[in-house]
């Protein structure tokens, strides 16, 4: 059973990431008195570019070829190992910390590769703009789960949630909520969100990640567009699960895996409505002022860590 959850949980993530984007889209759009196109339109725009055949730029190699199979395959690894429905399943021993933040970095480090292999000028801005922005981020990821794995003695993320639904009173602790703000600001500059990014901008100078694929065409551009969507998801997925973890599976009977599924699922709706409805009131931020908001966020991360050993 712990190998069907585990099968469970990989095709959920899949299926629910572009539905995901979706939702934030049509939230977006109520909230502004449009329409919108349904939360269905991501995973339309998806089919429609899978059948269109891919252009590389001229001059451009094998790396810009292979970054959108790249930064998809460490997506996928991360939605396999890390316990998302349960903490029950044959790859949770290998759900570690620095391992999920190695893949991410690995997607990232790709993607910005890609950039700069066309050789213009927005995709190597925009390179060099989300290796920043990673460099920033990826240690208070670091920090805010070190943090949370001091109390548990492991950096294993299935460990740190099941005793975070064990005993749910270390989730108010200060290393607990100071790490949560840390992380919902990583999270959100990771996932390319207001106010570090717009991903809906259509100005050059303003674009991050969008700088990066203004290049890609076709399947290759399905690609990126679907492991940017499962990106978000599995960037929220973990934070709603390290810091709201009633509902997950820990064991892995039929009816815990349905429970576990049904309640990542209203869990993950709820955080991302309330991330698309606050970016209604916000405004991206300078491209100077986003180091300070990550510097913020590392702070954060650094009280987190040593309020685990003197609060502890």
């Amino acid at each position: 059973m712990s190998t069907i959850g585990a099968g469970l949980q990989f095709a959920l993530l899949v299926v629910l990431a572009p539905y995901l984007v979706g939702l934030m889209r049509q939230v977006r759009a109520s909230m502004e008195g449009r329409a919108g196109a349904g939360i269905g339109q991501p995973w339309r725009d998806l089919r429609k570019q899978f059948r269109k055949e891919p252009i590389s730029p001229e001059g451009s190699s094998w790396v810009f070829v292979a970054a959108p199979a790249a930064l998809v395959a460490t997506t996928l690894v991360i939605a396999a190992v890390a316990p998302f429905v349960t903490t029950v399943s044959p790859l949770s021993e290998i759900a570690d910390l620095f391992a999920v933040v190695a893949l991410l970095l690995l997607g990232t480090v790709a993607l910005a590769l890609a950039g700069l292999d066309t050789g213009t000028a927005f995709g190597g801005m925009g390179a060099s703009r989300e290796m920043t922005v990673a460099a920033l981020a990826e240690p208070t990821i670091l920090l805010a789960g070190f943090a949370l794995s001091v109390r548990v003695g492991t950096t294993n993320l299935a460990a740190i949630m099941e005793r975070g639904s064990r005993e749910p009173a270390d989730l108010l602790s200060p290393a607990s909520l100071l790490a949560a703000v840390a992380l919902a600001v990583v999270v959100i500059a990771e996932a390319g969100r207001l106010p570090v990014d717009n991903p809906s901008t259509h100005l050059e100078l303003t674009m991050i990640h969008e700088a990066m694929v203004l290049e890609y065409s076709g399947r290759d551009l399905a690609l990126v567009e679907f492991a940017s969507a499962l990106r978000l998801t599995v960037l929220l997925g973990l934070w709603v699960n390290l810091f709201v973890p009633w509902g997950i599976a820990t064991t892995a009977s039929p009816v815990a895996l349905l429970l576990g599924g049904a309640a990542f699922v209203v869990k993950l709706a709820a955080v991302g409505a309330l991330l698309a409805a606050g970016e209604v009131f916000m405004a991206k931020l300078r491209l100077f002022r986003v180091p300070e908001l990550l510097a913020g966020s590392f702070l954060f991360g650094v009280l987190a860590v040593s309020s685990s050993f003197f609060l502890a």
